[in-house]
């Protein structure tokens, strides 16, 4: 083993207990960790400054400002009291569908505050239709967690894998490439929330619950795994009135990034930095406000990680990593190993961030599918799949704390409906996986 591969190697296991730990913030760790990796050698200043400007920083960057403008004009409050009126008139499966919409939502907007805003309006007209609100709100973050996987910028995730594939030589995902697997598996799993979680929450209604907290630590752990720091949810309980001619203009600019990507005419990058900038001169949203959007702890902590994967490719330690493996899992063929890289990347998104588990195992699933001579594309789409799921403890996922806190369930409430969702949406993604990314 050569120097750099044990400077690596060290800053790796260093970077994973710190998480585990959790003391410390996640992005600070991780800087930490690209820090050494520089001063040592394993990694060039050029190959880090590569990371600051990577495809998924940009992308991710430029939607942080388009949805703060979007929810600085007041849009979501607006359409979150619309849902109000709505299940107000017919009752439960009202509330089902308000679940459904920031379902829908979470597919192309940042989904803590889709989650901040709905998880007060569900909680009270449940109650007020004499329904028990834990009936609903896990439903309601497992829900926005499903909708993240049906798009490339449904979740940090995404972008991520993607942008770590083609540090691999892969070709990168179009906007709409992962979105039947992930409309099987949010569909998988919404109808075993609808049918189950019920029953499985089943309770007394318990008295009136206080008001929502107001102010959660401003503490970057790895519970927020998927994208967005929870930060401080008061900043997005506030209700904002809503300026017609900014909610407009930054709807028309988020179509248009959409609409550009998906039709593969400029990178989700590019389109989302133009947009950005756009909203930016017509004065939608002012420089300071864009800026306070930006979340740049997510940023950091994606772009140490970047650095982490890129010393792991360049010293070597990924393919010894890999080699070992593909020993052991090639023996079950292409789709046992696809179940099986499915399985570990779910069990190591419960205990890491998302950002860190991508950094992993990309790399590895890109090695493994190349010395099975398969496509490497149904293992990277398993990746962001599997990267994602996290339902089994309150702490997998950013809007699981929000919810846990809110609705005072118990760890284990999330375990037993968690547990079963984790298995239910890897069925039916290996299934999906297996059908429209054929090996």
């Amino acid at each position: 083993m050569t120097l750099e591969q044990l400077v690596t190697l060290l800053v790796l296991a260093g970077v994973v207990v710190a998480l585990i730990w959790d003391k410390v913030r996640a992005d600070v760790v991780a800087l930490s960790g690209a820090a050494i990796l520089l001063l040592t050698g394993a990694v060039r200043p050029s190959e880090v400054q590569g990371a600051f400007g990577s495809p998924a920083i940009i992308a991710l960057a430029s939607l942080f400002v388009i949805a703060h403008a979007m929810e600085l004009s007041g849009l979501l409050d607006l359409l979150i009291r619309k849902a109000v009126a709505l299940c107000r008139r017919i009752g439960a499966l009202g509330i089902w569908l308000l679940i459904l919409l920031c379902g829908g939502a979470s597919g192309f907007l940042n989904n803590t505050p889709i989650v901040v805003l709905a998880a007060p309006v569900v909680r009270d007209v449940s109650q007020s239709l004499k329904l028990d609100p834990k009936r609903f709100l896990m439903p309601l973050s497992y829900v926005a967690v499903l909708g993240g996987c049906c798009t490339l910028i449904g979740t940090s995730t995404n972008l991520l894998v993607d942008d770590m594939a083609r540090s691999s030589g892969q070709p990168p995902f179009s906007l709409f490439e992962i979105t039947p697997v992930g409309l099987v598996v949010a569909a998988a799993g919404g109808l075993y929330l609808f049918f189950f979680s019920g029953r499985l929450l089943a309770r007394p209604l318990p008295a009136r619950l206080e008001r929502m907290e107001a102010a959660l630590p401003h503490h970057v752990s790895h519970v927020d795994v998927a994208g967005d720091a929870v930060g401080d949810p008061g900043s997005f309980v506030e209700q904002r009135p809503l300026a017609p001619a900014k909610a407009i203009a930054s709807t028309v600019i988020f179509l248009g990034v959409i609409i550009l990507a998906a039709l593969n005419i400029t990178p989700i990058a590019a389109s989302a930095f133009g947009g950005a900038v756009l909203l930016i001169l017509l004065r939608v949203i002012r420089p300071e406000e864009a800026y306070g959007g930006l979340r740049p702890e997510i940023l950091m902590l994606i772009v140490g990680m970047v650095v982490i994967g890129i010393a792991l490719e360049q010293t070597g330690l990924a393919s010894s990593a890999t080699n070992a493996l593909i020993d052991k899992v090639g023996l079950f063929g292409p789709l046992g190993a696809l179940i099986l890289l499915y399985g570990a990347t779910l069990f190591l998104t419960e205990l890491l961030s998302n950002a860190t588990v991508a950094v992993l195992v990309t790399p590895i699933a890109v090695a493994l599918a190349e010395s099975l001579n398969v496509s490497p594309r149904p293992f990277l789409v398993a990746v962001m799949m599997a990267g994602s799921a996290a339902f089994a403890t309150p702490f997998g996922y950013q809007t699981n704390v929000l919810v846990y806190q809110m609705a005072g369930y118990s760890y284990l409430d999330f375990t037993k409906v968690g547990l079963p969702l984790n298995l239910v949406t890897w069925v039916a993604a290996v299934a999906a996986i297996h059908w429209f990314f054929p090996f």
